[in-house]
């Protein structure tokens, strides 16, 4: 972490500190139903507390197009103060009278959670005005928030600006893997990617060709690129005006030393459903009525030797229709296969995206992989290269 400011950097003591956190977690008749990302957050919420900082939590919480008390953070306080075991004061504005009014009663070590940042337009603008309210109500900016990091709006970068900007232990650990992943990686590097369209993962497959030494295409973007290279795919998933693309993908890959690694057989099926009857075809001879909706036992052995070859493994993107049994088969088994290898310190291994954590939910391994990003559009964009505003914020200057 050499290239960010940390809490290790940072003076908290009777500090007023302005912690963005994400706590846009799913909600059930008023009660948080996932604390995971909460619980991602209380190590960084106690650290500040315990040396001596005033903690006070900004996030947001879906997409309100105002102040509308359905959206409000007063149950996820609540629920963060059950995570944490611990107080947690709330107040009816993150600026203003009352936002300032709650600050002021505030003690070292307390912990106090703003309501709902996007209540105001000026917090996805960016409005300089509304940084300003919000940079009066603190001595410091720390930003736990990796996965709102891809987006420059008031609270995830524009404070960066405005007061001394730290990265929190969630952000931090999230940088640290990110990094050991794909910008000083242990080589050979291998990387997975999945999900059903070449059109969305265009800019993420260009920025890994130069980085890694393999790469595996799964899901429904296979197919597309199996039809680039003339075999019938059926009536499976495939975006077939993106052929050219596909074959553009392979001939540059190949010009950078990135091998591509395609299934070689696949399972099929005649109906898009739950336990539809299905059997195992090689790419060549896929019926003309068949759905390919796994890769097949053969293209797994292949994927496991990848992997055996690597020393660091990036994963995006499951390679079957995952949410429907049995087509979970050969991502749950290769990512229990990764786990393994990770267990034996043979592999460093980062995944991330909605999908994938699901997919590495449902195999029981997200805790056995070196990282797993709960931040979906933040992690594809730095997987795509993009710089994000909330990271870029943190570097040292």
């Amino acid at each position: 972490m050499a290239n960010f400011r940390t809490l290790d950097n940072a003076d908290l003591n009777n500090k007023r500190v302005l912690l963005r956190v994400d706590l846009n977690v799913p909600m059930e008749n008023g009660a948080v139903t996932d604390a995971t990302r909460i619980e991602r957050v209380a190590p960084t919420i106690t650290e500040i507390a315990d040396k001596g900082g005033k903690v006070i939590l900004l996030a947001h919480f879906g997409r309100p197009k105002g102040p509308d008390p359905k959206e409000s953070l007063r149950p996820v306080a609540t629920a963060v103060a059950k995570t944490i075991g611990r107080p947690v004061a709330f107040a009816e504005d993150c600026v203003g009278e009352k936002a300032e009014a709650a600050i002021a009663a505030m003690k070292p070590g307390d912990i106090l959670c703003l309501e709902n940042t996007r209540f105001h337009k000026g917090e996805e603008k960016n409005e300089p005005a509304f940084v300003a309210a919000l940079a009066k109500l603190g001595d410091l900016w720390v930003n736990d928030a990796f996965s709102a990091a891809h987006r420059a709006h008031a609270s995830t970068e524009g404070l960066g600006h405005k007061l001394p900007a730290y990265a929190g232990r969630t952000m931090q650990a999230e940088l640290d893997a990110l990094s050991k992943a794909l910008e000083a990686p242990e080589k050979p590097v291998v990387a997975i990617v999945g999900g059903a369209k070449v059109s969305t993962k265009l800019e993420l497959l260009e920025n890994l060709m130069g980085r890694v030494q393999g790469l595996v295409i799964g899901g429904a973007m296979a197919n597309t690129f199996l039809h680039a290279q003339g075999l019938n795919v059926g009536k499976s998933l495939v975006e077939k005006d993106m052929a050219e693309t596909a074959r553009r993908v392979m001939e540059k890959a190949d010009s950078k030393g990135c091998a591509i690694i395609l299934p070689i057989d696949a399972t099929v099926a005649f109906h898009f459903a739950a336990n539809a009857p299905s059997q195992a075809y090689g790419v060549d001879a896929i019926p003309a009525d068949g759905m390919i909706l796994d890769v097949g036992q053969q293209s797994m052995e292949r994927i496991k030797g990848a992997i055996d070859d690597a020393r660091t493994l990036v994963w995006n993107g499951p390679f079957g229709a995952f949410e429907l049994p049995p087509f979970e088969r050969a991502t749950v088994e290769v990512a229990r296969y990764v786990a393994e290898r990770t267990r034996a310190g043979k592999l460093i291994s980062v995944a991330g995206g909605g999908d994938t954590v699901a997919a590495l939910n449902m195999a029981g391994v997200t805790d056995k992989f070196t990282y797993v990003s709960t931040a979906g559009g933040a992690f594809l964009e730095w997987m795509e290269g993009k710089p994000l505003p909330g990271v870029e914020v943190l570097r040292q200057k």
